[in-house]
């Protein structure tokens, strides 16, 4: 099992950018998809992002399409999920996600991953 810890979520204004990071443990790195999902107040958790096993592929919602970028730095174990022009309804906990098989290409799914961050808070207010 793979070990995911969060970082870098906050509170900021409408417009705004915040750069989440996740750092992975436990698992080769390089040969894993990840995916960012949120939970806003009250809602479902949502797929935001997801990246490929290479990097070299990259998915969005039509939600943050143009606004959020994500990418994984293999060397360092690490995804993040930069957000740019950040609005109130991107408000919610933000968690990422490792695939559960390797070399895989972008997953939207939840099913598709085993392991799960503890969640980093993003407030943005208007």
């Amino acid at each position: 099992q793979v070990q995911l810890v969060e970082s870098g979520g906050g509170l900021v204004q409408t417009g705004g950018s915040l750069r989440l990071a996740c750092a992975a443990s436990g698992r080769t790195f390089s040969m894993y998809g990840m995916g960012w999902f949120r939970q806003p107040p009250g809602k479902d958790r949502e797929f935001v992002a997801g990246i490929d096993w290479s990097g070299g592929k990259t998915y969005y919602a039509d939600s943050v399409k143009g606004r959020f970028t994500v990418s994984k730095d293999n060397a360092k174990n690490t995804a993040f999920l930069q957000m740019n022009s950040l609005k109130p309804e991107d408000t919610a906990v933000y968690y990422c996600a490792v695939h559960k098989f390797p070399l895989q290409s972008v997953r939207t799914e939840s099913t598709a991953f085993d392991s799960w961050g503890q969640g980093t808070q993003v407030t943005v207010s208007s």
